[in-house]
C-alpha cells in the first residue's frame, strides 16, 4: 500500500475490550484540535497490566472497533500484532522507524495519565513521541499535578498551542479540557453502561499495514 508523505497521525492505544463511542469522541477532538490527518486505534493483543480473563478474541475486538470507528480519517489496525511488540515504547519507536516522514502524536485519556508510571519505560514513551491527554471522567485538570504531568512539567504546552503538537520535539505534553464522555469498556462489560452510537457499519477503515 502506497502512503502519502508527512502524515500527522494520532495514536490511540489500547485494549479496545470493547471499543465504545468514547474512543470516537477523543479521536474526533483529536482530529480538530492538533490538527492530526488521521488516528490510528491501535487494538493490543493483550494489554500488560490487564488479565487475559474476560479479554474478547483479537479479531472480536478488532471488528467491534471497526463498526465504533464509522470515520474516514479513523483507521483500526492490529499493527502491534504484526509488529510483535508488547509495550508501547516499543510500538512507537517501530512505528516511528517504519514511517520516518511522518509525525505522530500518542493520545490517551486523563484516566491513563493517571496510571501511566506503572507503563513499562514509560519515561522513555513520553520522551520519545509528544503526548496529547484529554478530558474524562472521573479524571478532571487536576490529574495535572500528578506524579507523570509533574516529571515532565517543564515540557507542558499551553492547550492553544495543541495545534503544533506534533511539530514539537518530544518531551512535549499537553491537555486538551473538552466535553467529557462517561462510557467506559469496564461499565459496557458490567452491563451498566450501554453504547448507543454503536451501529452495524462495517465500512473497511483497517491501515492495511503490513
Amino acid at each position: 500500500m502506497k502512503h502519502l508523505r508527512g502524515r500527522r497521525i494520532g495514536l490511540l492505544g489500547g485494549s479496545f475490550n470493547p471499543a465504545h463511542s468514547g474512543h470516537r469522541h477523543i479521536s474526533l477532538m483529536a482530529l480538530q484540535r492538533l490538527d492530526l490527518d488521521e488516528v490510528w486505534w491501535l487494538v493490543s493483543p493483550q494489554n500488560p497490566l490487564k488479565t487475559a480473563d474476560g479479554m474478547a478474541a483479537l479479531d472480536v475486538r478488532l471488528k467491534q472497533a471497526r463498526r465504533v470507528a464509522r470515520h474516514p480519517r479513523i483507521r483500526v489496525t492490529d499493527i502491534e500484532r504484526r509488529l510483535g511488540t508488547r509495550y508501547t515504547r516499543d510500538t512507537v519507536v517501530a512505528l516511528q522507524r517504519r514511517f520516518p516522514a511522518d509525525r505522530f502524536v500518542w493520545l490517551m485519556g486523563a484516566d491513563n495519565l493517571a496510571q501511566l508510571p506503572r507503563w513499562v519505560r514509560w519515561e522513555d514513551l513520553v520522551q520519545q513521541i509528544p503526548v496529547a491527554v484529554f478530558d474524562r471522567a472521573p479524571h478532571s485538570s487536576r490529574i495535572m499535578s500528578g506524579q507523570a504531568a509533574t516529571r515532565f512539567r517543564h515540557a507542558l504546552i499551553r492547550q492553544h498551542q495543541a495545534r503544533d503538537l506534533w511539530r514539537q520535539c518530544p518531551p512535549a505534553l499537553t491537555y486538551i479540557r473538552m466535553r467529557r464522555h462517561a462510557l467506559s469498556a469496564t461499565a459496557i462489560r458490567n452491563g451498566t453502561m450501554k453504547d448507543e452510537t454503536t451501529t452495524n457499519d462495517t465500512t473497511p477503515n483497517d491501515t492495511g499495514l503490513a
